[in-house]
């Protein structure tokens, strides 16, 4: 594996995770709760309509609107995904059956979960990190 140093960008980098970090803390101290995308997500697709609706709606809201705001201000980068519509939707669906069977995405489990030293966060980000580098090492060096 080498690192294009040309693409590599450290200091924005550096940047957005501050922003995720701040979020999350934003999140926990302001709301109480916990910024799972996974959890906030799936509170808005309760049938009823919960107390935290309007949140978690900004919250998905900013997710989106973010790289829109991004890309008024500079180019977006090229998104090039080499897989068909059906994996994508096997793949979308295989993370969102993932994400509820692990009890929360790596998002809330790597981010939040850490930082509140959870060790159910502890043990599945450490599985799913296993998982990816030997899918990883598999795909490049056996397949």
């Amino acid at each position: 594996m080498t690192i294009d140093f040309n693409q590599f960008t450290p200091w924005h980098s550096l940047l957005g995770g501050m922003l995720i970090g701040l979020s999350a803390a934003l999140t926990i101290h302001g709301l109480g709760r916990i910024a799972g995308i996974s959890g906030i997500l799936g509170g808005l697709l309760k049938p009823v309509a919960s107390p935290g609706f309007g949140w978690r709606l900004a919250f998905i809201a900013g997710l989106v609107a973010a790289p829109l705001a991004y890309g008024v201000f500079s180019a977006l980068p090229q998104a090039r995904i080499e897989a068909g519509w059906a994996a994508l939707i096997l793949a979308g669906l295989l993370v969102g059956f993932g994400s509820r069977l692990g009890s929360g995405c790596t998002s809330g489990h790597g981010v939040c979960g850490l930082s509140r030293l959870s060790l159910r966060s502890l043990v599945a980000t450490l599985t799913f990190m296993a998982s990816g580098f030997l899918t990883t090492f598999v795909m490049q060096h056996l397949l």
